[in-house]
């Protein structure tokens, strides 16, 4: 059995085709919106997030054969402990990743952390759009709830989410909760709507809908604030679903 870190929906689109080739899986997700979506394809999944010890146990325990992680490009935290319980039991690791969608203009300033990207923006005046979710929201809060910036915040329609912003100073009328992917048109009515002179964005990938609002904002003269993918050292490194069945393959045919 498989060990599936799912965290996108084309994550759960290979969780889809592994279980078709007849590769048995387990797949986990943080939260019970995204295991919907694997229960309506009658994948098996667990419900939360695992640290290395629980991550290890259900390995022991369903006799796992490998991991695959197609966790989010910014989930570090669960790639790293995804490598580490791989390691301490002594099966593969496999990474499965979206590509990059490159960009270049003088518009766009590229920066190493969320921490950087609030610097950077601090000394900013107007409107700007923060499109990076709500798990980082108050590293934003804190550099730029100032009287010369209006901070909008676009993230997921729950209510977890309307209670952090309530708690960090956000008014109701600063955030966008909705959910995409949104089209280019969409992005361009968002960002003229509410007169976005910077927008805050991370480089998630075509699947996440980076190439929209980049490209939105870029026709519209808007500048833009992207924040680097991590850089962590993985293991059979994956950009397609080819690859990683390519590799599986390779592995299960080598074990038998």
């Amino acid at each position: 059995m498989i060990l599936f870190l799912a965290g996108t929906s084309d994550a759960r689109a290979l969780a889809v085709q592994l279980q078709n080739q007849g590769y048995p899986l387990l797949a986990t997700v943080v939260t019970e919106s995204a295991a919907e979506s694997l229960k309506a394809e009658g994948i098996s999944y667990k419900v939360g997030r695992l640290s290395e010890d629980d991550m290890t146990e259900l390995i022991q325990s369903k006799k796992m054969t490998c991991v695959v992680d197609a966790s989010h490009p910014y989930a570090e935290e669960a790639s790293k402990t995804a490598m580490a319980a791989a390691k301490a039991c002594d099966i593969p690791y496999f990474r499965y990743e979206r590509p990059n969608e490159e960009f270049t203009s003088q518009l766009i300033t590229k920066v190493e952390s969320y921490e950087d990207a609030a610097k950077s923006a601090q000394t900013h005046k107007g409107t700007i759009m923060l499109t990076t979710g709500s798990k980082t929201l108050e590293i934003f809060t804190k550099y730029l709830i100032r009287d010369d910036i209006r901070l909008i915040c676009r993230m997921l329609p729950n209510m977890g989410n309307m209670e952090k912003c309530n708690q960090l100073g956000i008014k109701q009328k600063d955030i966008i909760a909705i959910q995409g992917p949104f089209t280019e048109s969409l992005n361009k009515a968002l960002c003229e709507q509410y007169d976005v002179t910077l927008m805050i964005t991370k480089e998630s990938g075509k699947v996440g809908s980076v190439d929209e609002k980049m490209t939105a904002a870029l026709e519209l003269g808007i500048p833009v604030i992207l924040i680097k993918r991590p850089q962590l050292q993985y293991e059979n490194f994956c950009t397609s679903f080819e690859e990683v069945t390519q590799r599986l393959g390779g592995f299960y045919s080598w074990q038998t």
